[in-house]
């Protein structure tokens, strides 16, 4: 490596690259610990509520759209492998591969986002979302139960989770077993929704970390000597993908096959 290549990559603060590389990494990992202190919270909460609500959390699981949770999932797991193709690249300073390889998992991630907004997409029109929709929804159930006379036959026009719940509460009482609350199912949704919802914002902030990584290998400025700064954001990405690694099984996994209903 030639002295000015190592003054353009060293940082004046640095006594040399080894130093400059472990500074990086460190604070990375810094940054990280905070995201998963962070998910903390939200898990410790999931973990409470299913252990208080039990019926209502397998309710509401299982109706969730497991097909996509198993796409995205393998988006991710192919994104992490991609991911850490560019830090080889990066290493062997092979800058075409790195950029194909940077692409690569961007092409991934957005295929991520793209399923779950049609995830999102399917949910709002089928009114599986907590508030005046669901409670709606769910009352449109209940009446067409009503005229149907409980007739084994009738099909009415509400959607699939609502009348699965109208049939359930037929009869019952809150207090009653078997009852599953609806505002307790929409708890769970609550959940769902947030848990879903920050890790896609993660998401989008990893697609534009990995843009502007190929924006700084196409003008030649992550030269092989500079190989942590894809690291660096590999780590970043890597810790999203964990995440959702938890959060499938933990929302869909859980509940799926309770219900002959769903998805």
């Amino acid at each position: 490596m030639s002295a000015n290549h190592h003054g353009e990559v060293l940082k004046h603060h640095f006594d040399n690259l080894e130093q400059q590389h472990a500074a990086e990494r460190l604070g990375m990992w810094f940054f990280l610990v905070t995201e998963v202190l962070f998910f903390s919270g939200l898990f410790v909460a999931y973990t409470v509520y299913r252990n208080w609500y039990p019926a209502e959390f397998a309710f509401a699981s299982s109706h969730l759209i497991l097909w996509i949770a198993g796409v995205n999932t393998g988006l991710l797991i192919t994104s992490s492998l991609t991911m850490t193709l560019a830090i080889r690249s990066a290493q062997l300073g092979d800058r075409r591969a790195l950029i194909r390889h940077l692409l690569a998992t961007f092409v991934l991630g957005a295929g991520f986002l793209g399923f779950k907004a049609l995830e999102y997409y399917t949910d709002i029109n089928e009114r599986f979302v907590p508030g005046v929709m669901f409670r709606t929804e769910l009352a449109k159930a209940e009446e067409e139960l009503a005229a149907s006379h409980g007739a084994a036959g009738h099909h009415g026009t509400a959607q699939h989770w609502a009348a699965d719940l109208a049939k359930n509460n037929a009869g019952k009482s809150y207090t009653d077993p078997g009852y599953i609350s609806p505002g307790r199912v929409q708890l769970f949704l609550c959940f769902y929704y947030i848990m879903t919802g920050i890790h896609g914002i993660h998401i989008l902030v990893g697609l534009g970390c990995i843009l502007w990584l190929v924006q700084q290998a196409a003008a030649g400025k992550i030269p092989r000597e500079n190989y942590s700064t894809v690291e660096v954001v590999s780590l970043y990405w890597h810790l999203v993908d964990m995440i959702w690694l938890f959060l499938m099984p933990l929302l869909y996994l859980a509940g799926a096959g309770t219900h002959a209903a769903g998805h």
